[in-house]
């Protein structure tokens, strides 16, 4: 069993830049791929990105290429998602996520509970 527990989000103006943590329980957290989805008012869960449990290359959305980067310190059970030149559309819950094979919009083994990002215009 894993639990994810996400902070850091927050209200930012346009431009602006925030990054959200997300601390796993566990000793197993180096056997999940880790990553993070958002969820917008009306709007369905939307995957962002990924990174590899060690190693290899994270992937993201198109929407948030280029603008987030995801990052993990296994030691300390911990990924992040910094995001820069936030944008109003990025305003969402954002959900920390992780799953032992391939993180994917149908393929996500736990979940956190979620922060809110709200992005100003």
């Amino acid at each position: 069993q894993v639990q994810l527990v996400e902070s850091g989000g927050g209200l930012v103006q346009a431009g602006g830049s925030l990054r959200l943590s997300c601390a796993a329980s566990g000793r197993t957290f180096s056997r999940y791929v880790m990553g993070w989805f958002r969820q917008a008012p009306g709007k369905e869960r939307e995957f962002v990105g990924a990174i590899p449990r060690i190693g290899g290359r994270t992937y993201y959305a198109d929407s948030v290429k280029g603008r987030f980067t995801i990052s993990r310190e296994n030691a300390k059970n911990t990924v992040y998602l910094q995001m820069n030149s936030l944008k109003p559309e990025d305003t969402a819950v954002y959900y920390c996520a992780a799953d032992a094979q391939e993180l994917t919009a149908t393929q996500v083994d736990y979940w956190g509970q979620g922060t809110q990002v709200t992005v100003s215009s």
